[in-house]
């Protein structure tokens, strides 16, 4: 359970280190006289951090799965003796 927490804090600490950098000032555009004309402003993607979210919560649901899978599968030999 600790592996646990020190994993889920160390992708917090992760994340929020992301989505703070997606956040910078956009650079200057380039100089129109020399063709290096920039676009305007792009904004963060919103993707941000929702891929690690599905992950986590797809680790976390096949984490209980696999605990209810193995409860089951020991108690009907708990019963029998």
């Amino acid at each position: 359970m600790k592996n646990l927490i020190k994993i889920l804090f160390i992708a917090a600490l992760v994340s929020c280190g992301i989505s703070v950098w997606s956040q910078a000032p956009p650079s200057p555009p380039g100089n129109p006289s020399t063709g290096g004309g920039g676009g305007g402003p792009v904004g963060a993607p919103i993707d941000g951090g929702l891929g690690i979210l599905i992950a986590m919560g797809v680790a976390y649901g096949g984490k209980k799965y696999y605990q209810a899978r193995k409860k089951t599968a020991v108690e009907p030999e708990a019963k029998d003796q």
